[in-house]
């Protein structure tokens, strides 16, 4: 039977690439047949990637089947997987946040979760020698993986091993990394075909404190203007995102990759309050700038205070 394997919701550039790693090396290394799936669109620059590359888009897939053997990457949330998640037979998981619990197995399995800043760092390195064989596609996909989680190296969830195993592929590829993550950037930063609830959503997590539930919603960008020009009516369609998303409330984040900075939008009294106790900001009007705020795994999600 194929293993599907697939990373979080609101697919962002390691959560398509990672997939497609994984399936490749079970594939055409390990021969067991493995195919990558996608739990939502890829993001802008997710989607630069296959093109560049010239990799095909996985399936989109909203659940799995019972019993369907799968393996997780990118995330160990049960709120970012398919409802059907734990019906399944998870035969593995790699990943590099922390652990939240709610994955049921149907026996031992194999588990890495690492504190580097990128899965496709965790893959090379499970690869071992055998990584030596990925195509220039792969690779490429393993590059464009670490260079978008790490914001080329500015983010602080960064490790030294990280630019290490990106500046190896890099050069194995003939790729200039700077002039490559412009290209991508500039492409993650093209939001204008896209909707405010869409914005909303595109990288976003679900995560609670205490009995508020949150949205948490991070846009990262080399034209932050482009978003912040939208406030108001992402603001608006903050209340109508939460009500169907069944959360209390959405926090959006606009990372400024270049100045390496957050701005984070204020729509009301609540927003107001995770600000001032969470981040110890003086808000004074719709938004609020983070200085030095770039990891919503790192800076954002371990800080957020009621």
């Amino acid at each position: 039977m194929t293993t599907q394997v697939f990373g979080h919701k609101s697919p962002d550039t390691d959560s398509t690439g990672s997939p497609i790693i994984w399936a490749w090396y079970l594939n055409e290394v390990k021969g067991e047949a493995a195919a990558p799936k996608l739990l939502g669109e890829p993001n802008t620059e997710a989607a630069f990637m296959l093109e560049r590359w010239n990799l095909d888009k996985p399936e989109i897939i909203s659940d799995v089947a019972e019993g369907a053997p799968v393996i997780i990457v990118d995330t160990n949330n049960p709120a970012e997987l398919p409802e059907g998640i734990n019906a399944a037979d998870i035969v593995g998981i790699i990943d590099h946040h922390k652990l939240v619990g709610g994955l049921e197995t149907k026996g031992p399995i194999d588990i890495t979760v690492r504190p580097l800043a990128c899965t496709a760092t965790i893959m090379v390195d499970l690869m071992g020698k055998d990584a030596a064989k990925m195509p220039d596609a792969i690779k490429g996909a393993a590059l464009s993986c670490i260079l978008s989680d790490t914001l080329e190296f500015r983010s602080p969830t960064t490790t030294d091993h990280d630019r290490a195993v990106a500046e190896t592929l890099a050069e194995q590829l003939g790729i200039n990394i700077s002039e490559y993550a412009a290209e991508m950037f500039a492409a993650k930063s093209d939001v204008s075909e896209f909707s405010d609830a869409e914005l909303l959503r595109m990288d976003s997590k679900e995560y609670g404190v205490g009995d508020t539930k949150f949205r948490v919603s991070v846009l990262e960008t080399t034209a932050p203007a482009q978003v912040l020009s939208r406030k108001d009516s992402l603001m608006a369609a903050m209340t109508d995102v939460a009500k169907e998303d069944g959360v209390d409330q959405v926090l959006l984040f606009v990372v400024d990759i270049l100045n390496e900075e957050a701005t984070l939008l204020v729509p009301n009294d609540l927003v107001k309050a995770v600000a001032e106790k969470s981040f110890d900001a003086s808000v004074n009007g719709d938004t609020v700038v983070l200085p030095g705020v770039m990891s919503r795994k790192k800076q954002i999600i371990p800080n957020l205070k009621v």
